[in-house]
């Protein structure tokens, strides 16, 4: 049986890998894309690099090949020896691909927060479990809030009389990463809940940069050359715009949610006085100020918020395809109770006081 994987690289190039598998080792390897590379002949040292070696060599393991094989002065450019490795490894896990599937894109009205944390775990769980197709939802807020990550400690990351003096909401998600502070108008936040087959042959941290692919185009499309920035940021030269965070679920066939906020304008001093922002984050990401780590999208395009997101969506439309959808209402129904339940829920808020 051929096997066929691909890797955009993300801000780069795409790669494929065609190959079988034959007693445990790749045969028959054929890498393409749309990359450039000189020599021209290094191509098929590339493919001599990873012929006979173990299908169960990790991305690492495979680019350590094609180094040791690749003439001095060769020049590969929108890929790297591990973007092959990674292509290789989707290749050999069967990995699906964007344009395989018939997403379906939710954009509803405002709703509160505890009801979008809810519908992130239901509509995440609804893909795994192969009753929904994978969704891009765009959500938007009913109020303000702040949303802690799921290990985050409660009390160190908020100052909860700051936040009830400036009627903020806090809510915890299931995903990890750290707090989020949004308000009405002046937050752009989606998620992508999508089949664990769409990241198969990825790491944790590859899966990040690999679902993130398509803003940094859709931010491109707007003249804003953004990039990814390990683990979980999306920045441009003046600043970081987005943070993301995942939750993977192993039910069914398994699901991974993907979600991101972005910062379309942002009330500096307000933020400060809800999050604690400690001094040590601010020093490791090298930023004297709380009030400089996000610059605002609204600067950046000079477009109104809802022109920003039709893009968007618009761009993610050109790339996959994507039917208007909607929340069913069996789902709804399970995410209400859920966020007034477990979301709104003491014991769930302070699980870490």
């Amino acid at each position: 049986m051929r096997h066929h994987g691909e890797y955009k690289v993300p801000g780069g190039k795409l790669v494929v890998v065609d190959l079988d598998v034959v007693d445990g080792a790749l045969r028959g390897v054929r890498v393409a894309g749309d990359f450039f590379l000189e020599p021209d002949e290094a191509l098929d040292d590339i493919n001599g690099a990873l012929e006979g070696a173990p299908a169960d060599t990790d991305a690492r393991g495979l680019a350590a090949r094609i180094d040791a094989a690749l003439p001095a002065g060769t020049v590969l450019f929108g890929f790297s020896s591990e973007a092959v490795g990674i292509a290789v490894r989707r290749a050999v896990a069967d990995a699906a691909e964007w344009t395989d599937f018939d997403w379906q894109i939710v954009h509803d009205g405002p709703q509160p927060p505890a009801l979008h944390m809810a519908l992130d775990e239901v509509l995440t769980a609804e893909v795994a479990a192969g009753r929904r197709p994978p969704t891009l939802r765009v959500w938007e807020w009913d109020r303000p809030a702040v949303i802690i990550g799921s290990f985050q400690s409660l009390r160190n990351e908020v100052d909860q009389h700051a936040a009830e003096r400036h009627g903020v909401t806090v809510v915890r998600r299931i995903s990890g990463g750290g707090a989020m502070f949004v308000e009405p108008g002046n937050t752009i936040t989606y998620s992508l809940c999508v089949p664990q087959s769409l990241v198969q042959g990825l790491s944790f941290a590859e899966s990040y940069a690999y679902l993130d692919d398509w803003v940094l185009g859709a931010l491109g499309d707007m003249g804003i050359k953004a990039w990814y920035k390990p683990l979980n940021d999306i920045a441009t030269d003046t600043g970081k715009i987005a943070g993301a965070a995942q939750k993977r679920m192993v039910a069914g066939a398994g699901a991974v949610l993907h979600h991101v906020t972005m910062s379309y304008d942002i009330d500096a001093e307000k933020m400060v006085d809800v999050l604690r922002i400690g001094r040590e984050k601010l020093s490791d990401k090298g930023i004297g100020s709380a009030k400089k780590r996000v610059d605002p999208l609204r600067r950046q395009t000079g477009l109104p918020r809802a022109e920003v997101i039709e893009r968007m969506i618009a761009s993610f439309r050109t790339r996959y395809g994507g039917a208007q959808g909607k929340v069913t209402d069996e789902e709804m129904a399970r995410a209400r109770e859920l966020a007034e339940g477990k979301f709104s829920s003491t014991e769930w808020l302070t699980r870490v006081p």
